[in-house]
């Protein structure tokens, strides 16, 4: 018999293992691609993009079955997939298996993320606002553990990477099974049953089309800390191992300062706080240009962390006031679709650029793009809003 609610605690759990078995993933496939499987660096920027591709269709895809399937069923399939994707994966890592499953796991993880982001909407006692910022924390702190366990494991060999990755999607599923079978359909009243499907006004998905924009160009923007800013960094000579304790700082940075985050509701509506943590994450970009040693780079990627927490989780709690219950899986799914885009489109489009006008240029271009797509935003949102939850 469905509940009538979901806990936070389980929400959080799932979003954390996930991302944990996740960011076991994602830190190695250029590395693996390029050194393990000697393929070039060409063909590993077209893993990452197909990968992140398969991710949008599952993002889409997520949504479509929350609002017209059932987001249970959802929820428990997307799970199984990406699970037994991670399982196959120990046995069967080869080429091209290797990026046949990496595609697999990301189209399930892109429609199991959008499921999870609607559940939010079924949990009780808590804001919106609250909800997605503990499940940003949740997906923060899973990135924490899976980046510290990959850099531990790898050593010790890459199956052991893909099963202890195994181990956390089992876990996820579990959980999924046994607490989100949930009635999170929005209770219909007679007269209801009797108009047609609610929709939300369109100045307000208006709105949510331009945030997406910009969370495009956000994220495509970070996908390039995420493939040529390696390179960039080891360049300088500087070891990997110290790239990759970036990631490991800035998710301990979000842990501990998303309880801080969660207290500027009481100062700041949700729309300023989306402006203000977009516009500190932009700015690290022009200021690379003058980055050359790790301290720098770190204290750049502390000013990206930031504007990462301030800004990007109150993106879903947003839209989440924009739109009507019956599209819930529709909207939450849009910021997810977006930020695949740019993750598919990052690596390609630095590759590109480093190879024709060099980093400065690359760092001033994706600063302008962000700028421009921040500014529309603004611009559409100026109008009144019509909050429906």
């Amino acid at each position: 018999m469905p509940r009538q609610s979901i806990k936070l605690k389980w929400l959080f759990m799932a979003s954390l293992l996930n991302n944990a078995g996740a960011a076991m993933l994602w830190p190695l496939t250029t590395i693996y691609v390029h050194e393990y499987l000697n393929k070039s660096m060409t063909v590993a920027g077209l893993v990452i993009f197909f990968s992140s591709m398969g991710m949008m269709f599952g993002n889409y895809l997520g949504g479509w079955l929350f609002d017209n399937w059932k987001p249970y069923a959802a929820a428990v399939i997307t799970v199984t997939v990406a699970t037994l994707g991670n399982v196959l994966m120990i046995f069967f890592h080869g080429w091209p298996m290797f990026p046949i499953l990496l595609a697999v796991i990301c189209f399930a993880d892109g429609s199991g993320l959008t499921v999870i982001n609607s559940y939010g909407s079924a949990v009780t006692g808590h804001t919106a606002r609250y909800v997605y910022n503990m499940l940003y924390m949740a997906l923060n702190v899973g990135v924490v553990v899976g980046t510290l366990l990959v850099g531990t494991l790898l050593d010790l060999g890459i199956e052991i990477v893909f099963i202890v990755a195994s181990v956390c999607y089992a876990a996820y599923l579990l959980i999924t099974v046994l607490h989100f079978n949930v009635d999170v359909r929005p209770k219909q009243t007679a007269k209801n049953q009797k108009a047609t499907v609610n929709k939300s006004p369109r100045h307000n998905v208006h709105i949510v089309y331009a945030y997406c924009l910009c969370l495009v160009t956000v994220y495509l923007s970070y996908a390039l800390w995420e493939s040529v800013m390696s390179v960039h960094i080891t360049d300088m000579h500087i070891p990997f191992f110290a790239y990759s304790l970036l990631w490991t700082i800035n998710g301990a940075v979000i842990v501990l300062g998303q309880p801080l985050v969660t207290r500027l509701a009481d100062y700041l509506s949700v729309k300023r706080q989306i402006i203000i943590g977009i516009a500190i994450f932009a700015i690290s970009f022009p200021l690379l240009i003058w980055v050359h040693s790790f301290a720098m780079f770190v204290v750049d990627f502390v000013i990206l962390t930031i504007g990462e927490m301030v800004g990007i989780p109150s993106v879903p709690a947003y839209i989440d006031v924009l739109t009507v219950a019956e599209e819930t899986g529709k909207y939450q799914g849009m910021p997810n679709v977006a930020m695949s885009i740019g993750r598919a489109l990052g690596p390609v489009y630095g590759g590109w650029m480093v190879d024709q006008a060099g980093y400065n240029f690359l760092f001033v271009s994706v600063f302008a793009m962000m700028l421009v797509t921040w500014l529309y935003a603004i611009m559409v949102s100026r109008r009144s809003v019509k909050i429906i939850k």
